[in-house]
């Protein structure tokens, strides 16, 4: 099947922030002719799918995201990268919010755009602030004991030893009883060996 480039193309761009979001969910109603999905917080600049869509989006096309804050870290970025897109004459449009900027967008589409990424940010930001005000509650009563490590030293570095080896890190995660992310966790951390 041949994409009609003068028409351009749909670009699905999808960030989830834990490997157990399911990514399909976001924009899985729509018909998408590529999808771009990062498993990453939002507040990473390591971003390589995002990366990925700003090399690979031409003049004509729509970069389709579910809401703002799935595409941006905050207002700033947001904006930077509307006006990248738009500059090229790449649609960008929000679900959630159902905007749709072009870049010949009126000033009250700006202003929607600032209000709108403003808000998302502000959200972001009281959950944030909840989740730490519940946690210094939680550990002023003493029931918070904070992120306890599941494997030893011992076995961190066995499990470092067979993922050098080349063992799936899938098999590993069932084999402690883990997630995978965490297997990538403790690939990253540094223990000596006694």
């Amino acid at each position: 099947m041949s994409t009609d480039i003068s028409k351009g193309q749909k670009l699905g761009y999808i960030r989830v922030s834990t490997f157990d979001q399911n990514p399909e969910r976001q924009l899985e109603s729509l018909d998408i002719d590529k999808k771009f999905v990062d498993k990453a917080s939002g507040r990473s600049i390591d971003r390589p799918k995002l990366k990925e869509l700003i090399a690979y989006a031409r003049q004509g096309d729509t970069i389709i995201a579910y809401s703002m804050d799935r595409l941006a870290r905050d207002l700033k970025d947001l904006r930077n990268l509307v006006e990248h897109f738009t500059s090229k004459d790449i649609k960008v449009q929000f679900i959630k919010e159902n905007l749709t900027f072009s870049g010949d967008d009126s000033a009250m589409s700006n202003l929607l755009l600032s209000i709108m990424g403003g808000f998302a940010e502000f959200e972001r930001n009281l959950i944030k602030e909840r989740q730490l005000e519940g946690i210094a509650l939680a550990k002023k009563k003493g029931l918070y004991k904070g992120g306890k490590r599941k494997l030893s030293d011992e076995q961190v570095l066995d499990l470092q030893r067979r993922s050098q080896d080349g063992e799936h890190k899938a098999k590993l995660a069932r084999e402690f009883g883990i997630r995978r992310e965490t297997v990538y966790q403790y690939l990253r951390l540094e223990v000596s060996a006694t």
